[in-house]
């Protein structure tokens, strides 16, 4: 008897389907019976109201989600999509802080490189030459523990020029971004030596600009019409900044990790999109991290920002879209962090997960999500390479390289096969 009952349940949802279907294509089904879902925005039109909507099934149409590469951003327009809104703990679902901004005029910003965003950024396929600038707000590795791959797997993929990064001095010198990015770039001696005289150089260079973390909405970045500020942030130590992007009459401001401050509430004022922090729920944090209930109340109130805070100072501010990330985004933590925010603000808001999109002009701000290929390839660079310079190649000693198995009689063909297509003339090594 189950199994009729499933079968028949079956046949009905396939003629279901097949009624359905046939009402679309003969343009009977429209926005009354069934309803086309929009995207959010804070903005709404009234001029279709009530209008039945009708698609082509061979044209294009809009869509409720981002592909990237599929849609052009106009000259007076942000797009902000998050690429990491989770926390120090890895996890697939959501990779640490970055936020990519693009511009109209063709700027891109990465505003921290957590660890495990730089699959993100990757899926966005954007050509690396444009992905050249990263603003950190502290030395956590969840706001940059991903700047090694960025680094080396850009230079690779097509990044023919210095990454150029900037960030907070700190209190000492050792607890600044140029000692940090210094010692970095040690760590990196056998990776980069190993590239050396094989791929195209230029990419391999960082470019560090420190600035002091005590500067008041100190200007750190201005060009192409692009004004970027800082001011000091509440976190861990003295060191983290929030910032502020203006540009065309727009503004972005990104909070980094911050207890409630009053720089924040003096320099986001008048923000069209507002990023700030709100931490997991203390209880939350009990059950869910397994903290104690004395480190849950220190770490989740005082260290970081509580939903409560969050919405106070969103209430304060007043942005035209209130962003809260930092915390892990489940169907069973998201509505404590909801509810907290919701006690104490009551405007727009998003509650950040990764690969979120916002495009923002003066008149709306529309939210998505994108869509992405899992399998991608890097994009194509956008200069020609240029050829390494094989002495620079640091060679094997001679214990290793006499370890090589003779198989010069299976890669010839290879090189045969290469040259002649591409009018070159490489030899193997001897």
């Amino acid at each position: 008897m189950t199994s009729r009952i499933r079968n028949l349940t079956g046949v009905l949802g396939i003629l279901a389907l097949g009624i359905l279907i046939g009402l679309y294509f003969r343009g009977e089904w429209g926005s009354e019976s069934l309803p086309i879902a929009k995207a959010q925005t804070t903005n709404s039109s009234s001029e279709n109201d009530g209008a039945v909507e009708r698609y082509s099934p061979v044209k294009s149409r809009d869509r409720d989600f981002y592909a990237p590469n599929s849609e052009d951003l106009k000259p007076d327009e942000m797009r902000l999509i998050a690429c990491g809104t989770g926390m120090p703990t890895a996890r697939p679902k959501q990779a640490a802080s970055c936020w990519l901004l693009e511009l109209g005029n063709g700027d891109k910003f990465l505003f921290d490189i957590g660890t495990g965003s730089n699959e993100r950024v990757s899926a966005l396929q954007i050509p690396y030459n444009f992905l050249d600038k990263v603003f950190l707000s502290h030395l956590h590795t969840d706001h940059f523990g991903d700047l090694d791959a960025l680094f080396v797997g850009g230079a690779l993929a097509g990044r023919q020029k210095p990454l150029r990064v900037w960030g907070p001095s700190g209190d000492t010198p050792e607890r600044g971004t140029k000692y940090a990015l210094d010692h970095l770039r040690k760590a990196l001696t056998w990776d980069l030596d190993g590239r050396k005289g094989l791929t195209d150089p230029r990419g391999y260079f960082l470019e560090v600009n420190e600035f002091d973390y005590r500067g008041k909405n100190q200007v750190v970045y201005q060009e192409n019409g692009v004004t970027i500020r800082s001011w000091p942030a509440i976190h861990s130590l003295d060191g983290p900044v929030s910032y502020s992007v203006e540009w065309n009459g727009l503004k972005f401001v990104f909070g980094g990790d911050t207890f409630p401050n009053k720089w924040y509430d003096e320099y986001a004022q008048n923000a069209d999109l507002a990023i700030h922090e709100s931490f997991i729920a203390v209880p939350d944090m009990i059950t869910k991290f397994k903290f104690t209930p004395q480190s849950a109340l220190d770490v989740g109130t005082q260290i970081h920002t509580a939903p409560e805070a969050f919405g106070k100072v969103m209430s304060r501010i007043k942005p035209r879209m209130a962003v809260a990330y930092h915390f892990f985004n489940d169907f069973d933590t998201s509505h404590a962090i909801y509810e907290g925010i919701r006690e104490t603000y009551d405007g727009p808001l998003s509650l950040a997960q990764d690969y979120m999109v916002w495009n923002i002009t003066k008149d709306d701000i529309r939210v998505r999500l994108v869509a992405f290929d899992e399998a991608v390839w890097p994009p194509p660079a956008t200069e020609k390479p240029q050829l390494p310079d094989p002495s620079e190649r640091i060679p094997y000693s001679d214990e290793i390289s006499g370890g090589r198995l003779d198989v010069k009689d299976v890669i010839q063909p290879i090189y045969d096969k290469i040259n002649k297509q591409y009018g070159i003339n490489e030899k193997q090594e001897d």
